[in-house]
């Protein structure tokens, strides 16, 4: 059996994970991921109870119980990256012994939703709108480091967005992971919009958004827009902007477990409206997954 060197695997002094400083015995089978870490003070003013708050760097973590659901709520900060080192640490704290080093004889699997704000990409998503990201397209490239990234990619729908952007290979090959369908049908309802998010690997140019530096491509959000991909028989269009979404979508398929990502839209890109007064309103989003995690 494979061991963990500590290099690799690094555990801190008090038998935490390197990065988000929580113990294997802090962390809940249902996990709400938040970006900003003050919006887990905001998930967790609703639970009946809390048995951890722990702050460190970006990542806020609060486990505590919700109608005697156990949960953890805990921020992962802006980007694919921080994904990056969220779901590898997550899954390290889940499936593997730390005295030895270890994967443990069993897998277990958690159950992940992402809770976030994004920009809305079509008219049928204005300000306020709830979307389920179906399939996300990561413009960052962080899949792409990883074996066994065409097993859990649509590869299909890789092909047909790089023709329709005419995509420029300077950027890095974009990837499109799918969320987990079961969650999507457990969590979405019929509250969510459901269709493709991009996760994008900025906030402004990789978004499209122009202030003193012009975009290599001045038709992206256009083409974005306009891209239409059947699957399952239905037909998805892009709905919205975020940074997150496929990074937690590939990497909790390549490491066993179910995720998704829902989003308020706080801007809509295609009106050119924008609501900076929203944190008072994702509370209604907030508590509509703490009900169906």
């Amino acid at each position: 059996m494979k061991k963990y060197e500590p290099s690799e695997l690094i555990i801190n002094e008090d038998g935490s994970i390197f990065h988000l400083h929580i113990r294997p015995e802090q962390l809940a089978d249902r996990v709400v991921l938040v970006g900003d870490p003050g919006r887990v003070d905001t998930v967790a003013s609703h639970f009946e109870t809390k048995e951890c708050d722990i702050q460190s760097r970006e990542f806020h973590t609060i486990t505590g119980t919700y109608r005697g659901k156990r949960i953890t709520c805990l921020s992962h900060g802006i980007g694919c990256d921080n994904l990056d080192i969220v779901m590898n640490e997550l899954d390290a704290l889940a499936n593997i012994d730390f005295k030895e080093r270890q994967d443990k004889p069993e897998h277990r699997t958690l159950t992940l939703v992402r809770i976030g704000t994004c920009g809305g990409l079509q008219p049928e998503a204005p300000l306020g709108t709830f979307i389920a990201s179906v399939k996300s397209i990561g413009f960052d490239g962080l899949l792409n480091y990883y074996a066994g990234r065409n097993e859990v990619c649509d590869l299909d729908m890789e092909k047909a967005f790089t023709s329709h952007m005419n995509w420029s290979p300077l950027k890095g090959a974009p990837y499109v992971a799918t969320a987990n369908p079961s969650l999507i049908e457990q969590v979405a309802g019929k509250e969510m919009l459901r269709g493709i998010t991009v996760a994008c690997g900025g906030f402004y140019g990789p978004q499209g958004r122009q202030i003193r530096l012009k975009i290599q491509d001045s038709k992206q959000n256009e083409k974005i827009e306009s891209f239409r991909y059947v699957s399952d028989g239905k037909e998805l269009k892009i709905c919205n902007f975020e940074m997150e979404s496929s990074a937690l979508a590939g990497l909790a398929a390549l490491l066993g477990h179910r995720a998704m990502t829902c989003c308020m839209v706080i801007a809509n890109r295609y009106a050119k409206e924008m609501n900076t007064d929203y944190k008072g309103s994702i509370d209604n989003l907030i508590k509509l997954v703490l009900d169906r995690i």
